[in-house]
């Protein structure tokens, strides 16, 4: 009983501390170095669960256009600007901005797929809206868990939110098709993961200097890399995957969106500081919005 449930918590928690660790590499990875340790990582393990799984038979030439298509929105662009806001803005504001995902998918879907949005996928979206504007604050205050690191919310780590979250839901549109046509999903996410990791390996060969990683390689900064990208990709995803073949989906994404609160005692054990009431009240809100869109 309640295997599902915590499952997909385990999914949150795993997210959460993926987050807190390529938080860690700020100032000491490029972004596009860190994007293309952590894609690779990615794909071997994804290509690898494919493989015994026996899904690389679901897939079909048409899914491999429609997973590409995914991976240039979810993975391609919004791996490198979630990264990006996690150097600007911290873990806590991204998970937050992460959380408008589902607006967005609900808003795209309604746009171009021409899915109904009813009152309470309406009251949802502005519970998120709610909760991130009350948990964020105003644009270049300092939040109380991050201020220890030195970083500030700024507008910049805004936009970058912003962007990944609308890459993740084109993504996840993207696939949509694929995905309700059966591909094993262990598949899907290694042929995303690895047409941008071919990506980000062909860019290191661009030669343009802001494309390159000035930063000295560290055996210990790549641990952390693919650490990240195993609790983010590899142990959150699979979890996520368990708890939606056993439970109820909405409930399980609703759990699963939990990061914004998971990561805020995370943060504190990490800073010592004592994140405000209103970034726990914020980020329940945010979470109560995801529920509602997704129940």
């Amino acid at each position: 009983m309640f295997i599902s449930e915590f499952l997909a918590l385990g999914a949150a928690t795993c997210i959460a501390m993926s987050g807190m660790l390529i938080n860690e590499l700020n100032g000491r990875v490029g972004l596009f170095r860190l994007a293309r340790w952590q894609l690779l990582a990615a794909f071997g393990m994804t290509a690898s669960a494919a493989l015994v799984t026996g899904g690389w038979r679901s897939l079909e030439g048409w899914h491999v256009g429609a997973l590409a298509a995914s991976s240039l929105f979810g993975i391609m662009i919004a791996s490198t600007t979630y990264f990006a806001a996690i150097y600007a803005a911290g873990p806590r504001v991204t998970a937050l901005l992460f959380s408008l995902t589902s607006p967005f998918a609900l808003i795209l879907g309604y746009l171009v797929l021409g899915e109904t949005i009813d009152l309470q996928q309406a009251l949802g979206v502005v519970l998120v809206l709610a909760g991130i504007l009350l948990a964020i604050g105003l644009p270049g205050a300092a939040s109380a868990t991050e201020a220890t690191s030195r970083q500030r919310i700024s507008r910049t780590g805004i936009a970058l939110g912003l962007v990944t979250a609308l890459g993740q839901a084109l993504g996840s549109l993207c696939a949509r098709p694929a995905m309700a046509d059966g591909v094993e999903p262990f598949t899907a996410m290694a042929v995303r993961s690895g047409f941008a990791a071919l990506f980000f390996v062909v860019l290191a060969f661009v030669p343009l200097r802001p494309l390159r990683s000035s930063e000295a390689f560290s055996w210990k900064a790549l641990g952390l890399g693919v650490t990240a990208s195993f609790f983010g990709t590899g142990l959150g995803m699979s979890l996520l995957m368990a708890a939606l073949a056993g439970g109820n989906v909405g409930i399980v994404s609703t759990l699963s969106s939990m990061t914004p609160v998971v990561i805020l005692p995370m943060l504190w054990i990490r800073t010592g500081v004592a994140p405000r009431p209103s970034a726990w009240l914020g980020a329940g809100l945010a979470v109560v919005g995801t529920g509602l869109i997704s129940l």
